[in-house]
């Protein structure tokens, strides 16, 4: 099959559309973030929270007039969504029969058998309290201290709760603050999801998810993905077969960009709507609720697929790491910095920090690339976009004395003030 070609400017306006954040934010309240997390197939999870979590902020740059309470109550009072995976990520909770397969398999994961095995004393102990008791998180276990550090727990129950939770054993009930409570799989999921999805069908769902997720899936990483999603191992002549398979049957098309080597597949279904990107066109169901990305800037989350493990640098020409983990010393930018995105375009990187007790939303640091505009229609954009971020965290004051050069700056601060005073 010939691949389609695009341009660049037609890839970047695909991912970031098939992910709603271009051309604004199409989605509004809870249930825009119902629709926004189907939309993306997944919404990954972090716990830090230095102004706001990850899943915060990514849900914030979709939905307009987005709260962080919204993502609790459907997730956890609505059922709509669990959450799952070493690789943490929220899911519709009608995938529940396919995530099953790879639940069943991770049951069997080397890395924890020896400790299953051997603490099966600890495991029936959780049981137990679970049935006597109802829904418990890991502070709620006087388990045994482990010797080595583990990054699932101290406790030997808190490594039982993790592994009954990767195996399917247990769900999520709810979160309090980031902490997880746990419960049996039955207890929580709605009936009509908990059963468990065929091979076929399981290898075909996930194949489908992983070039939806990505929009322009690269072909080269399909072994990786198919891998973790069915917890086995596949052959490079097995995922040829497979793909051989798929695009034969037109589930997907084979894309190239302008300029690269690489062939990516989309969903063959979504060839329509990057034929009406191509043409300039804004493909159905893709208009902006409120403003569009040209009106206010978004600031895109630490770990946003589009922008997140070196995507930015292929699809933007911007780099973009998430120095989180690195020593002060070695971080070109900042602790948490968030790139911004500008129309279809990321053009500068914003290092915030909320200074609670005051209410202030601190820019720490401000970097714009070097053909990145600064006149007074970005200086106006950046300005809605700080309020509107600013309103979300909970600030009621934004200090934006690190912005260069002087004149975006002061543009800047004056739309800060009025919105201060206004607020």
């Amino acid at each position: 099959m010939t691949p389609i070609t695009i341009s660049k400017q037609t890839a970047r306006r695909f991912v970031l559309g098939k992910q709603g954040l271009w051309p604004g934010r199409r989605w509004r309240g809870k249930q825009g973030v119902t629709q926004a997390i189907r939309a993306g197939e997944a919404l990954q999870l972090d716990p830090l929270n230095i102004f706001a979590r990850s899943q915060d902020i990514a849900l914030h740059s979709r939905v307009l007039d987005y709260k962080p309470e919204q993502l609790y109550q459907a997730a956890y009072g609505e059922r709509k969504f669990f959450d799952y995976g070493g690789w943490l990520a929220m899911y519709p909770m009608e995938e529940l029969p396919y995530w099953r397969v790879h639940m069943g398999r991770r049951s069997h994961d080397k890395r924890l058998e020896g400790f299953v095995l051997k603490h099966a004393e600890v495991f029936e102990r959780v049981r137990a309290e679970l049935r006597a008791r109802g829904p418990l998180g890991n502070r709620d276990f006087d388990g045994k201290r482990i010797g080595l550090w583990n990054y699932r727990g101290r406790k030997d129950t808190a490594l039982a709760l993790y592994d009954m939770w990767i195996s399917g054993e247990l769900m999520i009930h709810h979160r309090e603050g980031f902490d997880r409570v746990y419960d049996f799989r039955e207890h929580v999921a709605p009936q009509e999801f908990d059963w468990v999805a065929g091979e076929g069908e399981t290898e075909d769902f996930f194949a489908r998810k992983a070039v939806a997720f990505m929009g322009l899936k690269n072909e080269s990483g399909m072994r990786a993905d198919l891998q973790y999603h069915l917890h086995r191992d596949y052959s490079p002549q097995q995922v040829k077969s497979l793909l051989g398979r798929w695009k034969e049957s037109a589930r997907f098309a084979p894309v190239q960009v302008e300029g690269g080597r690489e062939t990516f597949l989309a969903l063959t279904e979504d060839i329509p709507t990057l034929d009406a990107l191509a043409r300039g066109r804004i493909p159905k169901g893709w208009n902006p609720k409120e403003t569009t990305t040209l009106d206010e800037v978004t600031f895109l989350s630490p770990l946003d697929i589009v922008s997140a493990r070196g995507r930015a640098k292929k699809l933007f020409d911007f780099e973009y790491i998430w120095e989180v983990y690195k020593p002060a010393h070695l971080r070109r930018w900042g602790y948490y910095v968030l790139p911004i995105l500008y129309g279809d375009d990321l053009v500068a990187r914003l290092d915030p920090k909320l200074e609670r007790a005051s209410g202030t939303l601190r820019i720490l640091g401000f970097w714009l690339e070097d053909d990145a505009p600064t006149d007074e229609a970005f200086a106006s954009a950046l300005g809605r976009g700080l309020a509107r971020f600013a309103a979300m965290i909970g600030a009621r004051t934004v200090n934006v004395d690190a912005i260069r050069p002087p004149k975006l700056r002061a543009h800047v601060k004056k739309m800060m003030r009025a919105w201060s005073e206004s607020a």
